[in-house]
């Protein structure tokens, strides 16, 4: 499928890739090759498989979406991401580091909806715009400094 590669699946999208991946199954494909085939995890297609086995096809059907929606449309989270994009100078602010907090009120000042900056963090990540965070690493010479050395070490 090649939306997949594109990002995030709609929930139709989601739908067809099990219905597809469903004909596979019964037609003889391996948990691991249809995992393969469709992008996903080896677990994800032993769940359909089984899903299928006990249910049948009737259970890869889409259902209802647990959780409240999102007070942002679609259309609105495109504009996120552009605002994003632009940076965060574009946005009003003084530097160029996004941080949820000031995400969180970019979208406040454009669509008067107020988040929670960990949330704003859960939808920077959905869009695929959160960074990986950094390791910060304690230089070795702080374990040595002030420590008396072994006997023998050196």
């Amino acid at each position: 499928m090649d939306t997949a590669a594109e990002g995030l699946l709609t929930r139709d999208e989601m739908e067809s890739r099990r219905l597809m991946a469903a004909q596979d199954l019964q037609r003889g494909l391996s948990q691991s090759q249809v995992a393969r085939k469709f992008g996903v995890s080896r677990t994800t297609a032993s769940r359909w498989h089984r899903a299928l086995s006990g249910r049948g096809v009737e259970a890869l059907r889409k259902r209802r979406a647990p959780g409240r929606p999102s007070r942002l449309s679609p259309e609105q989270l495109k504009i996120v991401a552009e605002i994003y994009a632009a940076g965060c100078r574009a946005a009003g602010f003084d530097s160029d580091r996004w941080t949820t907090m000031r995400l969180a009120e970019a979208i406040h000042a454009r669509f008067g909806i107020r988040y929670d900056p960990d949330h704003v963090g859960r939808i920077m990540h959905r869009l695929g715009l959160r960074e990986r965070r950094r390791i910060h690493r304690v230089p070795d010479a702080f374990f040595t400094i002030g420590l008396p050395m072994r006997e023998g070490a050196a």
